[in-house]
């Protein structure tokens, strides 16, 4: 054991070894990634999740890395709710053939959007030549295209984007809601202010107040109503004030529904980085970022398969 320590301090800088100390030490963080590998398997034995074309439109950014969690949000979704859902999926530039098939086989009547389609659609919507800042943060920063690959794409005004590593527990009906009729943005509550940047300077770029603790986990937003022009300009002014921050998407997405009618999801029922011991049937929607992850992928997905005829191979 004492061995297995000194490799993983030498194997990895010290921020890693911190994370693996977050979730409770070696054998602890090795639980959790065995944990998350069998979520990996048993994702591919799901049962179908049926993607409506009529349904309202749910979008996810998704890959090689996270279409099982994808599969397994989506899946916990259609188990909640009898209503018809139209999955979309927005590939993170990681898609092949393999994950095509897998995705048309397990979402029968999924739309999916590859990277060809994308670049070619933002090269119309946002040339290179009049939005460097995003097109190089699209490299460097995948999570920005939450909105600039999902938002310029459709003809739609409103969308939902939902993150995958979400899982539904209970009917989301003020969501529902929101899409039978959008007006505005919805967002969830974050557990604490994760913007990355102090809001004194994000308020003084987008000339509005910024809303207290949103968490883009569940983010309905009018495509329409943005100016990338703003924030293109926004992007470059807050790396180059205060650097690069992994939550720079969650900070721009707070600055565009700052001046906007907002629907917020009640964080007793929406929860982001949830414990492990409160009651299953308080709420609708876990978001299991941080710490949570350890229960996600331990225990979380698992219960989602309680009292279904499906059981995941061992």
């Amino acid at each position: 054991m004492i061995q297995e320590i000194i490799n993983y301090l030498y194997r990895y800088p010290l921020s890693k070894w911190k994370t693996i100390q977050s979730f409770g030490g070696l054998i602890s963080y090795k639980q959790m990634l065995a944990g998350k590998q069998k979520m990996i398997t048993a994702s591919a034995l799901l049962p179908t999740i049926p993607s409506i074309k009529e349904g309202y439109k749910i979008y996810f950014l998704t890959g090689e890395k996270y279409l099982y969690q994808t599969l397994f949000c989506a899946f916990s979704l259609t188990k909640v709710s009898k209503k018809p859902f139209q999955f979309v999926l927005i590939d993170d530039g990681t898609f092949n053939e393999r994950l095509i098939d897998q995705a048309n086989r397990q979402m029968p009547g999924v739309k999916i959007i590859l990277k060809n389609e994308i670049e070619s659609n933002l090269e119309l919507r946002l040339p290179i030549k009049n939005f460097p800042y995003l097109h190089y943060k699209r490299k460097v920063y995948p999570h920005i295209k939450k909105l600039t690959d999902i938002h310029t794409i459709g003809e739609e005004d409103y969308k939902l984007v939902l993150d995958s590593d979400m899982l539904f527990w209970n009917e989301p009906n003020e969501i529902i809601n929101w899409l039978k009729d959008p007006i505005g943005a919805l967002h969830m509550i974050d557990c604490k202010e994760s913007y990355g940047y102090h809001i004194t300077l994000m308020e003084s770029l987008c000339e509005a107040k910024i809303p207290e603790l949103v968490n883009v986990g569940a983010l309905g937003l009018n495509s329409k109503s943005i100016n990338w022009i703003d924030v293109e300009k926004w992007a470059r002014a807050l790396e180059e004030t205060s650097g690069a921050s992994y939550f720079l998407e969650q900070a721009l997405s707070a600055m565009l529904i700052g001046s906007q009618n907002q629907v917020i999801l009640n964080c007793n029922e929406y929860i982001v980085n949830p414990k492990e011991s409160e009651d299953k049937y308080q709420f609708k929607l876990k978001h299991y970022v941080d710490v949570s992850k350890k229960y996600y992928f331990e225990i979380a997905w698992r219960k989602i398969l309680d009292n279904n005829s499906f059981k995941p191979h061992h």
